[in-house]
């Protein structure tokens, strides 16, 4: 039975519940912010204005203003304000002023998802609409109908689109869009803080290209950025447009009172210190918002605990028919199901939505009034943009941060200042990774021949293109390098992941009605797609009958069992290049190019509720391949040891190592693999391997090299500070309590720092 409770209520009520209080470790509140205004600008267009004053806006505030002012002067800049703070309008109204004072002006949106694009659509069609005015805008992606298609090249104003298609779609085909780059006066980049690592390196290039092409048509558009909280946001916006930026930070909108709480499931096995699972607690506090009234967001870190919950949660209104008021999302379901979840959040017909990071962007999903976080996200700044999720519009919020066992998530639920007062991490880019920029140079010279003389950006590249005319691809005349092959190279190159292809999902449950449901990366497909997998999908189940991996096709069917599937991976490391190396005196360190070959071997049957082991079964699929960075730490075998207790100890401080990495180099864990040996088939040695997890490496590991000696002596700092005897999933993952591993890792990581 469904209640209605002020969030105010509901945390007077936990504060009497002993059983749910004793399982809070702080609660934080930060106070309702006034806003900050600034009159509308004199040069403003009177339509404009009428729009603005048709919303009930009367005046601008202060980042808005400052914003427009800064793209009257013909500066580039980028906007660093929180979640619902009307980031749109910095850009949007530059970009109608220009269009009306002159009607030839044009416009490129780019949005990091075509659900982000189609969204602002709404909102600047909207404006337009207000306006009175005739300004032609269009979404153009791989949903754009092809009679729409000439329309938009010709005759939009503003076009809003994505990397992938900006890469893939626009300008390899620039000839068709004369008018566009002809008349290019601004170029908004929304979300930057979502472009790092491999995607934002690409993404950089991808930019380069454009700039190229505007100047071979004879434009020079100005960049407006936006971005979420991160530590260096000018720098980031510089390196992604090669371009010098403003920053504009000074927030003006006003903010609603949000409390923050730090919630800790309770132990379940003392001697071991493991607590309840994270993902029941979760439920339990789901299923209390969802039945006191309150709309929540849930987040979860992969898309099987999205289903999990998804399935937890719809046994509350299993008797009811087609209720949709508890709904997943995330990435793999189709457009038009994730169109239908975002209408029926902003509508309030959904009351709790589970998801991925994928509702972490500002897509309009209305006025959530609670957000709950299943673990620690990886990093401040997406913490802080999941927390924004809740009390947009300036209303009341709650924010419970669920931990883990995990040794970084108790190191935040009992360090909350942490996660309050830590500045958000800064986001990386490496446009000179080599794999990255080879490929965009295929792309850039496709596009248009590059001359004897020409640099490519930042970029000196006549010896990579004497290196392409050598594979065949380009063709060297007396003054220029000519694209000479058959393939067109940006169909073949992916911004997004090392795989170039995902993995269909086929529906065969009705063999007269099959359906494609979804589709995965390779890489995830391994572990979730593999025969026998139990996938699931809007908290349905199906089983993988049949994975075609040569079609990239798997084929399922709909189950009912009260079990889920999780896999496990082997990994096989190969040196191929040593760059650094720095002997100490109880090791060295090194830094080079590995090949890693990840083979998946077994998975696990997991129970429901219980989540007890039932039952496992063997993988039979070949290895994927990637050729990254890394840093490696060799030392000699200690006498009185075993290599059984050695690698049961080195296994416990590569786990410290990988669950820590993440508050030195400020990164998201699954960004970098720890991972040890007792004899490595390089060293001969004990080695730990430091890796990036993307082709080419982004500089992770290589920071490594310079950090690990700072690195040892804070991570057995940690080891050693928790509570627990033997060791835990908040120290070391062990869990034995007759071996007391704890003591022997420890020990190992004394010799480590050379103590």
């Amino acid at each position: 039975m469904r209640t209605n409770k002020s969030i105010q209520e509901l945390l007077d009520d936990w504060k009497i519940d002993e059983n749910r209080f004793s399982r809070i470790e702080h609660i934080h509140v930060t106070e309702e912010k006034e806003a900050i205004y600034a009159p509308f600008p004199e040069t403003m267009h009177p339509s404009i204005q009428r729009a603005l004053q048709s919303r009930g806006v009367h005046q601008l505030y202060s980042h808005q203003r400052q914003a427009f002012d800064a793209a009257k002067s013909g500066k580039s800049f980028t906007t660093i304000t929180p979640t619902a703070s009307g980031k749109s309008l910095c850009y949007h109204l530059p970009v109608l002023q220009s269009i009306l004072e002159d009607p030839t002006s044009r416009a490129i949106y780019l949005f990091p998802t075509k659900a982000l694009a189609q969204d602002q659509k709404s909102d600047l069609n909207d404006l337009i609409k207000a306006s009175e005015e005739k300004i032609l805008s269009f979404t153009y992606d791989g949903d754009t109908e092809p009679g729409i298609r000439q329309k938009v090249r010709k005759s939009g104003h503003i076009v809003l689109t994505n990397p992938d298609m900006l890469h893939s779609g626009i300008l390899p085909h620039h000839t068709k869009w004369v008018s566009l780059f002809e008349n290019l006066k601004y170029i908004v980049i929304d979300e930057i803080h979502t472009y790092k690592g491999v995607f934002g390196s690409h993404v950089a290039h991808v930019i380069r290209r454009l700039k190229r092409i505007c100047a071979f048509y004879g434009s020079n558009p100005q960049f407006i950025c936006t971005s979420a909280t991160i530590k260096n946001p000018k720098e980031l916006a510089d390196n992604l447009t090669n371009t010098t930026h403003e920053l504009i930070d000074q927030n003006g909108a006003p903010a609603g009172k949000k409390h923050f709480v730090f919630y800790n499931p309770p132990i379940v096995h003392p001697v071991f210190n493991v607590r309840r699972s994270a993902v029941l607690e979760v439920r339990d506090l789901a299923q209390e918002l969802y039945t006191n009234g309150i709309q929540t967001i849930v987040f979860a870190k992969s898309r099987v605990r999205v289903e999990m919950l998804v399935t937890y949660l719809q046994a509350l209104v299993s008797k009811k028919i087609n209720d949709q008021t508890i709904r997943g999302y995330r990435g793999g379901y189709l457009p038009s199901e994730r169109r239908v979840i975002e209408r029926g959040l902003r509508d309030g017909v959904i009351r709790t939505v589970v998801s991925t990071n994928a509702l972490e962007l500002g897509v309009d999903i209305g006025q959530l009034q609670a957000c709950i976080m299943t673990g620690y996200p990886g990093n401040i700044a997406s913490a802080w943009q999941q927390a924004g999720r809740a009390g947009r519009r300036q209303d009341e919020a709650l924010i419970i941060y669920v931990a883990q066992s995990t040794a970084l998530d108790q190191y935040v639920v009992k360090h909350p200042e942490y996660f309050l007062g830590q500045s958000p991490e800064e986001v990386r880019i490496h446009p000179d990774n080599m794999i990255i920029l080879m490929d965009h140079l295929k792309c850039a010279a496709f596009e248009l021949p590059f001359t004897v003389m020409d640099e490519y950006a930042e970029f000196s590249i006549q010896e990579l293109l004497a290196f392409l005319e050598s594979e065949g691809v380009l063709l060297k005349t007396a003054e220029k390098w000519h694209w000479m092959s058959e393939s067109f190279p940006a169909s073949n190159i992916s911004l997004r992941s090392a795989s170039q292809e995902n993995v269909i999902i086929i529906d065969q449950t009705i063999p007269t009605k099959t359906r494609v449901i979804g589709e995965m990366d390779q890489y995830s497909a391994m572990t979730l797609l593999h025969e026998e997998a139990i996938y699931l999908h809007q908290g349905t189940q199906f089983q993988v009958e049949i994975l075609d991996w040569e079609e990239k096709k798997a084929f399922v069917k709909e189950v009912d069992v009260d079990y889920f599937t999780d896999a496990s991976i082997a990994v096989e490391l190969k040196v191929l290049s040593e760059d650094k190396e720095e002997i100490g005196d109880t090791g060295t360190l090194r830094f080079g190019d590995i090949i890693v070959l990840a083979q998946p071997t077994i998975f696990k049957k997991i129970k429901f509720d219980t989540h007890d082991n039932i039952g496992s079964g063997k993988i039979h699929l070949p290895p994927l391949e990637l050729h990254t960075s890394s840093t490696w730490y060799s030392f000699d075998k200690p006498n009185d040891w075993t290599d059984t207790l050695l690698s049961d100890a080195m296994t416990g401080v590569a786990y410290a190592l990988h669950a820590f990495i993440p508050l030195f180099i400020h990164c998201d864990a699954k960004d970098i693999h720890v991972v040890p040996q007792v004899k490595s088939i390089n060293a001969e040695k004990p080695t730990f391997y430091m890796y990036d997890s993307y082709p080419g490496g982004i500089g992770l590991s290589e920071r490594m090299f310079d950090l690990w000696t700072a690195l040892v002596p804070k991570v057995a700092k940690q080891v050693e500070a928790c509570p627990c005897n033997n060791g835990c999933p908040a120290c070391i993952g062990a869990q034995d309590a007759e071996l007391n591993l704890k003591k022997e890792v420890i020990k190992l990581f004394h010799s480590l720092a050379g103590e």
